[in-house]
C-alpha cells in the first residue's frame, strides 16, 4: 500500500468509528488493493473471482453497519459472513502493512503555561491505547455478530494502535526564516507514541552514496506540498535540526525510527523565538540526485540537508548520518570537535573495607557521535567536556548474540530483519540527560578492529605519546564489514574515524576543504591540550584493539590466528571483545584510583568517561556487551 493512513476522527463506539473519515479512506484503500489482487487470481477462480469482486466493489457503509441492526438468516447471513471476512482481512491488514498515524493537535503547548510536552505525552499514549481497544472490539463485535467469532476471546494481547500517535502544533510556532516561509504550513510534530517491536522493509540496506556539501540549494520551495509532510524538531546535541519525512511509503517508515533514536527538541513559550539551526529532507520528491547532500545558507545561516526520493536512497542510514552530518559541521564551525565514538561514564566506587575499586554504574553519553567541547577551568587549564547526540542506538545485529537480541525486543523499531546481513535495529539505550550533559573526558581510545593480539597482551594501550597515539586516529584505519562502500575483509582509512562529512578520501586527497582547515586548526588546539592534561596525569590516550573484524581480515593468515590462541576465525569475532573488555576494566578502575589521588579526597566513588573512537563494525558496542555480561549489569 503506497498511501499512509492518517487519522483524525476522535471516535468512541464502533458505530462512530464505522462512519470516520478515516475508515472511509482505508476501506477504500484496500478496496482497491483487495480487487486488483482478485483480478490477477481470477483467470484459475474466475466465477468465484467475479462474485467476490462484485461484492467487495459494490460495498457501502450501509452494508456494514446493517449488520449491526440486523439478525440475519439464510443468504443474508451468508453475505453478511463474506463482508465480515473481508473486513477481517481488511484490519490484519492495517495490523501488519499499512502504515498509520493517529495526530491530535496541542498548541496550547506553546500558548498555555499548564501544558507540556510531558503532559501531553501521557494524553498521546492515552489516545494510543483507545484507538487500538476500539479498533479490537469492532472487529470482536463484527464476527460475534455472524457467527464467526471463537469460544475463547483471543483478541487481549493484540495491539491495533497506529505506527505513530503524534502531539503536533502548528508549523507557524516555529521560528522559520522568512526565506523558508513555506515550511511554517506544514505541522510540527512535538511529541508522539510509536508502536515498537515493528520491523521495516526498506529499498535498500546499506549505505552506497556520500552526503557531501553541495554548492547549490537542493530545496525548490515550488515542489513543497505542505500537507505531504512530517515535520519533527529534534533536538541533536545542543542543535535543533527540523526533519521533514515525506508521507509516502519508503520514506514515512523512518520517522518512527527517528523517534527512537533522538529527542524531541523542547517545545515551550521560548521555541517561537529558537531559529532552526538546520533542516534536514528526506524522500523529496522531484529533487535529483546531484541534491543529495548539505548545503550552508549562510545568508540565512541555516544548514539544509537533502535526501531526494530514489529507491538507492531508502535506507534508515540515509536518514542518521545525514542528521548527524548536520550536528558535526554546525559543531566544525562552532569551534567545537565532534567525535565519531561510543561514550559510557563509568561510576567507580571504593570499598569501604577493602578500598578496592569497582564498577557500580555505567552511564551511555553517546552510542555513536558526541562532541568535546573545550572550556577553561579555575585553574586556567583547558579541559574537554563530552556531549552525546543521540537516545537510542542503530544497532547491527550480525555480531550480536541471541541473549543480546532477546533484551531488545520490544523496545526496537527494526529494519531489513529478512536482509541476510546488516539487519538493524533502533533502540534506547541512554537517558536524554545524560546525553546532554558534559562530562570530563578522561579516556580516549581509538578501536582498532582488526589487528591480532596475543593472550596476556594488553588491549588497551595508553603508554605512547600522544602525538604517537593520534596517528592512529588520523588514519582511521578499519577492517570493513561490507555495509559500505567497501568490501567485507578489505581495509579502508578515514580521517579521525569519518566524523560526516568525510573530510580525507581513501588517497589522503581533501573533500571539504573549508570544513578540513576549521577542522585541523581545532585539532591542533586539542592535541596541545590533551598533551598538558596527559602529563598532569588528568586524562590518558591511546589505542583499544577488539580484534571484531580479525577474522574477516584478508591480512590475518591462519598461522598467526592459531599463535594468538583462536581456534578459528569464527571464534574471535566473540573473543576478541571480551578480551577488550576485560582489559577496558582494568584501565577504568587504575585510571579511577589515580583520578581519586590527584582529587585529593576519600570519596567512595568518581567518574571515569571514556570515548572510543571507531565506524561501524569496530566493535564499540560488542564490546560494551561483554561488559555487561562480566559486571553482570545491563547496560544496553
Amino acid at each position: 500500500m503506497e498511501s499512509i493512513l492518517e487519522i483524525k476522527d476522535g471516535c468512541v463506539t464502533s458505530e462512530q468509528l464505522l462512519r470516520s473519515y478515516a475508515f472511509a479512506r482505508y476501506l477504500k484503500i484496500y478496496k482497491k488493493e483487495f480487487l486488483e489482487d482478485l483480478e490477477k487470481k481470477g483467470e484459475k477462480h474466475s466465477e468465484e473471482a467475479k462474485q467476490k469482486n462484485e461484492l467487495i466493489a459494490n460495498l457501502t457503509l450501509k452494508d456494514i453497519l446493517q449488520i449491526f441492526e440486523r439478525d440475519a438468516t439464510g443468504k443474508d447471513l451468508e453475505r453478511d459472513r463474506a463482508i465480515v471476512r473481508f473486513l477481517d482481512g481488511c484490519y490484519h491488514h492495517y495490523r501488519n502493512k499499512s502504515f498509520s498515524r493517529l495526530v491530535r493537535m496541542h498548541n496550547e503547548i506553546v500558548t498555555s503555561s499548564s501544558e507540556s510536552q510531558n503532559s501531553i505525552k501521557s494524553k498521546i499514549s492515552d489516545k494510543a491505547e483507545e484507538l487500538s481497544e476500539l479498533i479490537i472490539l469492532t472487529r470482536r463485535k463484527l464476527l460475534d455478530k455472524v457467527g464467526l467469532g471463537h469460544g475463547v476471546s483471543r483478541s487481549h494481547g493484540l495491539d491495533a494502535s497506529p505506527n505513530v500517535t503524534a502531539g503536533e502544533i502548528s508549523g507557524h510556532y516555529g521560528n522559520i526564516p522568512s526565506a523558508y516561509a513555506k515550511l511554517a504550513h506544514t505541522n510540527l510534530t512535538v511529541t508522539a507514541d510509536i508502536k515498537t517491536g515493528v520491523h521495516y522493509e526498506t529499498s535498500v540496506n546499506k549505505r552506497a552514496f556520500p552526503f557531501y556539501e553541495l554548492d547549490h540549494n537542493p530545496l525548490n520551495l515550488d515542489n513543497f506540498e505542505p500537507d505531504d509532510w512530517v515535520a519533527v524538531p529534534l533536538s541533536v546535541g545542543k542543535w535543533l535540526i527540523i526533519t521533514y519525512i515525506h508521507k509516502s511509503r519508503g520514506s514515512i517508515e523512518m520517522e518512527p525510527g527517528l523517534l527512537n533514536l533522538f529527542p524531541f527538541y523542547k517545545v515551550d513559550n521560548d521555541f517561537m523565538n529558537k531559529k532552526p539551526d538546520g533542516i534536514f529532507f528526506f524522500g523529496y520528491p522531484k529533487a535529483k540526485k546531484e541534491d543529495l547532500g548539505f548545503y550552508n545558507d549562510k545568508e540565512n545561516d541555516l544548514l539544509i540537508g537533502m535526501v531526494p526520493d530514489f529507491p538507492e536512497y531508502g535506507y534508515f542510514g540515509y536518514c542518521k548520518k545525514p542528521i548527524l552530518t548536520l550536528h558535526n559541521v554546525l559543531a566544525i564551525l562552532k569551534g567545537d570537535f565532534p567525535l565519531h565514538c561510543g561514550c559510557n561514564r563509568y561510576v567507580v566506587g571504593f570499598d569501604k573495607n577493602t578500598n578496592e575499586p569497582f564498577i557500580s554504574e555505567i552511564f551511555i553519553k553517546a552510542d555513536d557521535m558526541g562532541k568535546a567541547e573545550f572550556y577553561k577551568g579555575n585553574d586556567n587549564t583547558v579541559r574537554l567536556k563530552f556531549f552525546g547526540t543521540e537516545i537510542g542506538a542503530f544497532a547491527c545485529l550480525d555480531g550480536f548474540s541471541e541473549q543480546a537480541k532477546m533484551q531488545l525486543i520490544g523496545r526496537e523499531i527494526g529494519y531489513n530483519a529478512s536482509a541476510g546481513t546488516n539487519a538493524r535495529q533502533i533502540v534506547p539505550v541512554a537517558e536524554e540527560n545524560e546525553v546532554s550533559t558534559g562530562s570530563d573526558l578522561d579516556l580516549l581510545l581509538y578501536i582498532n578492529n582488526y589487528d591480532l593480539k596475543k593472550p596476556g597482551e594488553t588491549m588497551v594501550d595508553t603508554t605512547m605519546p600522544v602525538k604517537d597515539a593520534m596517528k592512529h586516529f588520523h588514519d582511521g584505519r578499519r577492517c570493513a564489514a561490507g555495509s559500505t562502500q567497501t568490501g567485507r575483509g578489505g581495509t579502508e582509512i578515514s580521517y579521525w574515524a569519518n566524523p560526516f562529512p568525510l573530510l580525507k578520501d581513501n588517497d589522503g586527497s581533501i573533500i571539504h576543504k573549508e570544513l578540513y582547515e576549521k577542522y585541523t586548526d581545532t585539532e591542533e588546539d586539542l592535541i596541545s591540550d590533551v598533551e598538558k592534561l596527559v602529563s598532569k596525569g588528568e586524562m590518558e590516550v591511546g589505542v583499544a584493539y577488539s580484534m571484531l573484524m580479525a577474522g574477516v581480515y584478508e591480512g590475518n593468515s591462519d598461522d598467526a590466528i592459531s599463535d594468538c590462541g583462536f581456534k578459528n576465525r569464527e571464534e574471535i569475532e566473540q573473543e576478541g571483545p571480551t578480551r577488550l573488555a576485560e582489559s577496558l576494566i582494568i584501565s577504568i578502575k587504575e585510571f579511577a584510583i589515580k583520578k581519586r589521588e590527584r582529587l585529593g579526597n576519600d570519596s567512595y566513588e568518581v567518574d571515569v568517561t571514556v570515548a572510543m573512537i571507531g565506524d561501524s563494525r569496530t566493535g564499540k558496542s560488542e564490546t560494551a556487551e561483554k561488559m555487561e555480561g562480566i559486571l553482570n549489569m545491563n547496560i544496553a
